[in-house]
């Protein structure tokens, strides 16, 4: 872009590598504080670079460079503007965490390095500006293509990834990115992870058997206060005919058997509380077995010896 500074003292470098610092060289520059007008260079680029792709505002500016851990790669052509030196383009890359989803639809963990802007002024374009630029980021990080991931790479980019490095089988994502077949087959395991998926929302059920034996077990191990049995069944209710009965074991009678009741016998409840009825019937085998003996011994006494 055509400046009023000399860009060739700002840009020692063909191609000059930024990052948050926003420096491009040493002392030698010849100024004291760069810094101003490498970031009147970089967003004048951002904004060319937003127009070209339509978009509301610039995603590369100084300030968010300084802001996050990005290099930016920017190229220059010292030649032009009267031998002060022009900036043709630059490219920005990062490493972002992101979820992707492989050939058979998984979702998959990886921090991949990311192109996240890429522009070249439009008048300098089919060139070989972007082919060297391209290659020097490539040179520089030591990465292949094919391992990278593209933010929102506009049709112009995606038609000089196909051209010059054969990448046209890209994988579906359900997020800005593009990525192309073989990167997720180069990846090692160590940079990639598999992400499991969502257990769908669900009923909530009850405890199978295997866990109910398992908590019972665990219930019988613990000492005696703190352990619970289960309570014994209840035993049959006493049959209102026979109140007195000591058997608790007996099977209560069936209604439908049982005799019918004294034309004057009282069908109202029991007037008598449970504990007097239970005195009562004590009383009376007492009384049974007293008169026993009493007979038992009047008829010994009266046996001839």
């Amino acid at each position: 872009m055509e400046t009023t500074f000399d860009v060739n003292h700002l840009f020692p470098e063909t191609i000059t590598v930024l990052d948050q610092n926003l420096i491009a060289g040493g002392k030698s520059l010849g100024r004291s504080d760069p810094q101003p007008q490498i970031a009147a260079v970089i967003d004048e680029l951002g904004r060319a670079s937003a127009k070209a792709q339509y978009l509301t505002a610039p995603i590369t500016s100084a300030s968010k460079l300084q802001t996050n851990k990005h290099h930016l790669y920017l190229l220059k052509d010292g030649e032009s503007n009267g031998g002060r030196g022009l900036a043709v383009g630059f490219l920005k890359v990062g490493y972002k965490k992101l979820f992707l989803l492989d050939q058979q639809g998984a979702h998959v963990e990886t921090e991949p390095l990311c192109v996240l802007d890429f522009f070249v002024k439009e008048n300098l374009q089919r060139h070989g500006y972007g082919l060297e630029l391209f290659s020097f980021m490539l040179q520089h990080k030591k990465v292949e293509p094919v391992m990278m991931a593209y933010d929102r790479p506009s049709p112009k980019f995606l038609s000089f990834l196909e051209k010059h490095y054969c990448l046209k089988n890209s994988v579906p994502q359900v997020n800005n990115f593009v990525v192309f077949d073989g990167f997720f087959a180069k990846k090692s395991a160590a940079q990639l992870r598999k992400v499991p998926p969502k257990k769908p929302d669900g009923e909530i059920k009850p405890y199978s058997l295997t866990e109910r034996e398992a908590v019972r077990e665990e219930q019988r191990a613990l000492p005696w206060p703190l352990c619970r049995h289960a309570a014994p069944p209840l035993s049959p209710p006493l049959s209102v005919s026979s109140p007195c009965s000591p058997s608790r074991g007996r099977q209560r009678p069936d209604p439908a058997l049982a005799p019918a009741p004294a034309p004057g016998a009282n069908r109202g409840p029991n007037p008598h509380p449970p504990l007097i009825n239970s005195l009562n019937c004590r009383a009376k085998r007492t009384s049974v077995t007293r008169s026993a003996l009493s007979l038992s011994l009047s008829l010994l006494s009266n046996c001839p010896v």
